[in-house]
């Protein structure tokens, strides 16, 4: 594992984890304790993750930018009895439970012997994540560490990841996306650059420097990341290595899509997964298509609106048949509320082609204008040929059902009306929008998505059609 500092490795690595694990073994945490982590990417937050695996606690990481309710919310309804955080305070947390990971063990002489995370692969509570909460409060959502480990070797064996690969993950280690970077990486056996992915032009050349040969980020990091290479184009020769540029978390906009191996000189590659799932389908560097093929071992079928399976190239719901499934939802008390077995109805939207490759839309949430079915996030796809992203907005309308809002994320300010001419050859008639909004970008959520209800205030249109 390397950072700005320098590198841990081998030996040294196990030493500083097993230290680790012996301080909080000494301060209490016990197997099946529910720890909240609250922290940043850094070396140290990663020794803690390790630690507490090897610990067989249950891991309940949460976004270090999330407010104070928020973090009372996550640790009443997991019921954590711990907080390990690298903030200097934690009023709303009992302070006899609240540990420091910065430096944690470094004090500690390590017991002898290996990590060993064969008990917390093996735990029904391994891991609790949480929902975006866009519709609501946030789920608890639990994961079992089979379920875990099955989908991470899954992921390496379709990414061909080897001993002498150098992952540099530019998204925090508290989401789902982050967290299995990490655990790829420590079962793969191959080195993690942890970089300050916040200062994107700081951590590419940290990752540079350490020979990346793997990076992962969310469609706007890679928005910024092509603004960092204009402005610096001595990365891309420091970034050559780079055999996979891995993107997902949400929808890749063409424009982007198009743009990026113009200037890196290799594709994105596009990847559908979920929190309740793990990874489920990923584009490879051999075959650079939509989503990829499912995992092996993972099934993906597209079901129609009526029930019946789609044919190759139709629209329809993803489901999906996956040992990585969840356990299940965190209740009030913290129990669990058990998911069945079987295949698991995704709520997005998306089509499979002849050759078994999965396309993503979006999520599966249809409007209704003048009479005619309609997927926002289907129409965005077919706008952004004009070359910009762009979002639809549907606004509830009594009339027609709801009128369509099309905003374009362009920072050289064409007008309305050019980007509706640039966008009306790729849309049906009964595809137009409404009204067109022209911003300078969108604005982002924590986990890098677009902040949907921000954008709604900025262009100054109402709710969803059914929103309370």
């Amino acid at each position: 594992m390397a950072d700005a500092a320098g590198t841990l490795t081998g030996a040294a690595l196990t030493r500083r984890v097993l230290a680790a694990a012996a301080e909080l073994r000494e301060r209490g945490v016990a197997p099946g304790d529910r720890v909240l982590v609250k922290g940043d990417n850094c070396v140290d937050y990663v020794v803690a993750l390790l630690a507490l695996m090897h610990l067989d606690a249950s891991l309940v990481p949460v976004d270090h930018r999330q407010s104070a309710a928020d973090g009372r919310f996550a640790a009443r309804r997991a019921r954590a009895r711990w907080l390990l955080t690298g903030e200097a305070a934690a009023a709303d947390f009992p302070g006899e439970h609240v540990l420091a990971y910065p430096g944690l063990g470094t004090g500690h002489a390590p017991p002898d012997g290996d990590v060993d995370l064969t008990a917390w692969f093996a735990r029904a509570d391994a891991v609790v994540l949480w929902s975006s909460g866009t519709t609501g409060p946030p789920k608890g959502i639990v994961k079992s560490g089979r379920a875990v480990h099955d989908n991470t070797r899954r992921t390496i064996t379709a990414m061909g990841y080897r001993a002498d690969d150098v992952l540099a993950p530019l998204l925090p280690f508290s989401h789902q996306y982050g967290l299995s970077v990490v655990l790829l990486w420590w079962l793969a056996g191959c080195t993690l650059a942890v970089t300050p992915y916040q200062r994107l032009d700081v951590a590419l050349a940290q990752a540079a420097g350490h020979g990346v040969t793997a990076v992962d980020a969310a469609p706007s990091t890679y928005h910024s990341l092509l603004g960092v290479v204009r402005r610096r184009p001595e990365l891309r020769a420091a970034l050559s290595r780079v055999r996979v540029w891995g993107v997902g978390g949400a929808p890749l906009p063409a424009p982007l899509a198009e743009a990026f191996p113009q200037a890196l000189g290799r594709p994105l590659l596009d990847g559908y997964g979920l929190t309740e799932l793990g990874n489920v389908a990923l584009a490879t560097p051999d075959v650079p298509t939509g989503c990829g093929r499912p995992l092996p071992g993972v099934e993906v079928r597209i079901v129609r609106p009526d029930g019946e399976p789609a044919a190759p190239g139709e629209l329809g719901e993803i489901e999906v048949l996956s040992p990585g499934l969840m356990e299940g939802h965190l209740l009030d008390d913290g129990t669990l509320a058990p998911v069945p077995r079987g295949w698991y109805a995704t709520a997005d939207l998306g089509r499979l082609d002849a050759e078994g490759h999965l396309y993503v839309v979006g999520r599966n949430q249809a409007v209704h204008r003048s009479g005619f079915t309609l997927y926002p996030e289907n129409l965005e796809r077919k706008a952004e040929a004009c070359g910009r992203q762009v979002k639809a907005l549907a606004v509830e309308d009594l009339r027609r059902g709801c009128t369509l809002h099309f905003v374009v994320a362009d920072p050289d300010g064409g007008s309305p009306a050019q980007w509706r001419g640039r966008m009306a050859p790729h849309l049906a008639e009964y595809e137009q929008p409404n009204a067109v909004h022209v911003v300078d970008r969108f604005p982002l959520s924590a986990n890098g998505k677009t902040d949907t209800a921000a954008l709604r205030r900025m262009v100054g249109v109402g709710a969803a059609p059914g929103a309370a």
